[in-house]
């Protein structure tokens, strides 16, 4: 398989689990401080600062990296390959949701409309929070592809341990 030989030990696993909890966390509650932040903003001559990161509530995805750190404790605690492979894809689907926080996030601090000088504070806080989200987004993706591997490690592990026959399977032909 292309996952190598990695093998993790069951506090390393142990810890990647708090560490992407510990972030999906931090995430939710920044979408509560942005969600805070920008409806306190009133509406003036040029208007709302609304990212396309608080419309899509890309700080609200941090829920998936909660559940995936959950499925990494729960398979570091009693490794089932159910367990495994639940683990492996969530880690895949927080990398590929990391990933797109983070396209979303560089399209949002590339551009900046004009906003009413009223929100502009708002703005600028907003736009700080998200450059902390974006390190924290590659931190994810980092976490993720970690995991990931050694759960493919550990599947291919499991699946070298299982004996074979050694008598050859009969043909029907």
């Amino acid at each position: 398989m292309a996952c190598g030989n990695a093998h993790i030990s069951r506090a390393d696993s142990l810890a990647l689990g708090a560490v992407q909890i510990m972030i999906g966390t931090f995430t939710v509650l920044m979408w509560y401080f942005l969600l805070v932040l920008y409806m306190g903003q009133i509406k003036g001559v040029f208007g709302k600062y609304e990212p396309i990161t608080y419309k899509t509530g890309c700080t609200l995805w941090g829920i998936c990296y909660i559940i995936s750190g959950v499925y990494i404790i729960k398979s570091a605690k009693s490794p089932g390959r159910k367990l495994i492979v639940s683990s492996l894809v969530l880690s895949v689907v927080c990398m590929v949701i990391a990933v797109t926080a983070i396209i979303l996030t560089v399209l949002e601090l590339s551009t900046f409309r004009t906003v009413s000088y009223k929100n502009y504070g708002q703005a600028k806080l907003g736009r700080e929070v998200s450059r902390v989200l974006l390190v924290v987004y590659h931190l994810e993706v980092a976490i993720a592809i970690t995991n990931a591997i050694c759960m493919c490690s550990s599947l291919n592990r499991r699946h070298d341990n299982v004996s074979v026959p050694e008598e050859p399977a009969e043909t029907t032909l």
